[in-house]
């Protein structure tokens, strides 16, 4: 069985694993990785707009892995409209990376349930085989922060070398072209950052529960045999 220290460790590890399921999951599901101000250019243009004006022409986006939604500001009003990646809209995009980005946070779910079942099992016995102690649970954090940050590093690329707001902004826009005045991530990219952060303090709680902290020893006392007390 495991001391008392280490089965801590190892249970605060699987807690953390399971937390970092979570955040990626929740991340996946929100439709809010990437916000930013769109500026309606072809609106502007035919108005000769001003800087005050352009306010009229200014709307708003937001989206994630899978669906988002935006705000068209062409000088008559917003006009709202949601939108799905899937199945039209990632054949305008980066398809592979965008894809790969899926991938790379599926695999990573799979590796932080791998975790969590190995830091279990490390809390309950010592187990027999080197993989299943706590070598495989240091490999299986390391495999799933390294592909979560793998997606948020492809995330940032197709950001900002593929243009992926502007295109999404102008995709099935015939008359009005849309410029990107701003980008911001939201909290659900910044989940995925937690989340990879949170296999880091794993590899952490991994190394410190493999250092051998030295026992205290208590002196016993040397009997004192005197002359007396052979004589007795």
């Amino acid at each position: 069985m495991p001391g008392c220290f280490k089965k801590t460790l190892f249970a605060l590890g699987s807690l953390i694993s399971f937390v970092s399921f979570i955040l990626i999951v929740v991340a996946m599901g929100t439709p809010k990785w990437m916000t930013g101000k769109i500026l309606c250019k072809t609106g502007a243009d035919l108005v000769n707009a001003t800087d005050p004006e352009l306010v009229k022409f200014i709307g708003e986006i937001y989206y994630g892995l899978f669906r988002g939604g935006k705000i068209r500001q062409c000088g008559l009003g917003g006009r709202r409209s949601k939108f799905t990646i899937f199945p039209h809209m990632v054949k305008k995009l980066n398809t592979g990376l965008h894809v790969m980005i899926i991938m790379f946070l599926c695999v990573a779910i799979f590796f932080s349930l791998l975790s969590f079942g190995f830091c279990i099992l490390n809390t309950i016995k010592v187990p027999y085989r080197a993989i299943k102690g706590p070598a495989g649970v240091c490999l299986w954090n390391f495999l799933a922060g390294g592909f979560i940050v793998l997606a948020v590093t492809s995330f940032m690329a197709a950001v900002k070398l593929h243009h992926l707001t502007e295109r999404i902004a102008n995709f099935r826009e015939n008359v009005f072209q849309f410029v990107i005045l701003e980008e911001r991530f939201e909290d659900c990219f910044w989940l995925c950052v937690a989340s990879a952060t949170a296999h880091a303090v794993n590899l952490l709680l991994i190394a410190i529960s493999g250092i051998h902290f030295p026992k205290i020893k208590t002196k016993t006392e040397e009997a004192n045999v005197t002359a007396e007390d052979i004589m007795y």
